[in-house]
């Protein structure tokens, strides 16, 4: 079999068994970490399988001459230079959709440990402690106002769930017209600083550009709402960090849940250490065992077929 898919990140096996039926694969999780062995392999390639932590730049394309395909296990495309992409023509898949659920389960769950904290009190409990007091004081999410920004899958998924357990869901995406379906079962926000205003649960959906670093500013969490919830499972950069953590320390907020960072891993020394009221993950939202099969397949399958139309292209 001459095609050849090189995967350098984590992929689901049974999606690497279904491209190794029909191609040739070179598959190792942890390739991205020799960027020199991938640069090599990449010189006789037709497609690359990566997630978040490889690198597609001009650099690592240097030496490839039939590459047709970039496919991301994931749909932040932070770590691909487009332009360089678009230049040696090859397509950039993004699997779009695929763990939307997954994260807007994500979001919903976060939303009702940091309104009820009792949800985390196992450790204290399980030692002799009774902390019943302080705890009786967590908040239903029911009747919460739910303040979306950015209305793409994940947030569509994400006001359903929350919908579904009683919330009021409004929302804020500039890309979207009045006529747009997703309108439909939420109400319509027209300013970014009014969805901050009003909603008990902010959540972050949106792309970091230029315009959305630091959307989440000091300036914009101090319009929340006594105890307000901040969720980022967007892109780190999109809140300004140091300003979440003294929010948080200073009382103004009731929790932040957040999955992504301005610099991933964190550093030991970060601004959140000690911050009370915070859940952090290290980037997992949209992964779930199902989600990976989801994505996994998804990016198995438009690679495949890419690789096809551009051989019956060629012939």
């Amino acid at each position: 079999m001459r095609n050849r898919i090189v995967i350098s990140e984590f992929m689901d096996q049974a999606a690497v068994d279904w491209l190794g039926e029909r191609f040739s694969v070179h598959y190792q999780p942890d390739l991205h970490e020799r960027r020199d062995a991938l640069i090599e392999l990449l010189a006789d390639a037709d497609a690359l399988i990566v997630r978040n932590r490889t690198r597609v730049d001009a650099d690592l394309l240097q030496r490839q001459t039939r590459l047709k395909a970039v496919g991301r296990l994931g749909v932040g495309l932070e770590n691909i230079d487009l332009d360089v992409c678009h230049s040696q023509g090859l397509a950039v898949i993004p699997a779009i959709g695929a763990n939307a659920a997954a994260v807007a389960e994500y979001v919903v769950c976060c939303a009702m440990q940091l309104l009820r904290p009792a949800y985390c009190s196992s450790p204290e409990v399980a030692s002799g402690a009774w902390p019943r007091d302080r705890l009786a004081t967590g908040r239903e999410i029911g009747g919460k106002v739910l303040g979306i920004v950015g209305l793409g899958s994940v947030g569509r998924i994400t006001a359903n769930l929350a919908q579904a357990m009683g919330m009021r869901v409004i929302a804020y995406d500039p890309t979207l017209d009045g006529a747009n379906p997703a309108w439909s079962t939420v109400k319509r926000i027209d300013e970014l600083d009014d969805v901050f205003r009003d909603a008990d649960v902010v959540s972050l959906h949106v792309p970091l550009t230029a315009n959305t670093r630091n959307l989440a500013d000091a300036r914009r969490l101090g319009l929340m709402r006594q105890g307000g919830i901040l969720i980022n499972v967007a892109r780190g950069g999109v809140v300004d960090e140091a300003a979440l953590a003294r929010a948080l320390s200073s009382g103004q907020l009731g929790g932040a849940a957040l999955d992504v960072y301005d610099q991933e891993p964190l550093p030991p020394d970060s601004v959140f250490a000690g911050v009370p009221n915070l859940i952090l993950t290290p980037h997992i939202a949209g992964v779930t065992a199902e989600s990976n099969v989801r994505v996994s397949f998804f990016i198995a399958q438009h690679i495949a077929d890419r690789i096809h139309q551009i051989q019956n292209e060629e012939k």
